[in-house]
């Protein structure tokens, strides 16, 4: 008795047709929330950037038992300057205006040798360009500088702000409303301790600012 093979039916152009108008208008749905989230996770990242630079000054401080320097800075390269609105920052013992293209301390660096590590002795630094372009920061001030008890010297007045957002983007959210951007702030205490918070939350939210 023969064997009959059932044919195999294929997809129909109308049902390919059918399948991927479905996939355009998910993806069309779902962009505009992909979108949203790109952009807040540049300002996450500029903000977890500035934090750990801030994190490192203050560590190194205490390790090294000396003064150490973090700044914001409106470029990395020779011809740099301290700036509020900078989102580039570098970490080093001496100032560095000007001199923010000059090498890194190695470890084999020793940095009180003046004459083997010429100024600023910078200990690290970070470019805006890595993963956050377009993002605006704005501080109370440039320079922030940890003693060897990684404490904020000179005592600022009051805790220091550094405001991130993405205007570009869009508004920050607000408490009970606002624009679509989770803008952050990072704060350091009169004390050096340093936080990352955000803005638009509030009572007892462990990020509320």
């Amino acid at each position: 008795m023969l064997n009959l093979k059932h044919p195999q039916r294929g997809m129909s152009l109308v049902e390919l047709a059918v399948g991927l108008l479905i996939v355009g208008i998910l993806l069309a749905l779902a962009a505009p929330s992909y979108t949203g989230w790109i952009q807040n996770t540049k300002i996450r990242t500029t903000s977890e950037a500035i934090l750990n630079g801030l994190q490192l000054a203050r560590t190194e401080a205490v390790r090294r038992n000396t003064r150490i320097r973090f700044q914001l800075t409106d470029t990395i390269l020779a011809g740099c300057a301290n700036s509020t609105s900078g989102a580039n920052w570098v970490v080093s013992f001496d100032d560095p205006t000007n001199l923010c293209a000059n090498a890194l301390l190695t470890d084999a660096t020793d940095a009180g040798d003046i004459l083997a590590s010429p100024a600023p002795r910078m200990i690290q630094r970070r470019p805006a360009a890595e993963g956050s372009t377009g993002i605006t920061v704005l501080a109370d001030q440039a320079v922030i500088v940890f003693n060897g008890l990684g404490r904020v010297v000179p005592i600022p007045g009051a805790t220091i702000n550094i405001n991130i957002s993405n205007p570009a983007a869009g508004a920050c959210a607000a408490v009970g409303g606002g624009g679509p951007m989770r803008c952050m702030r990072v704060t350091v205490s009169t004390g050096g301790q340093i936080r990352l918070c955000d803005p638009a939350r509030t009572g007892t939210d462990p990020v509320a600012c």
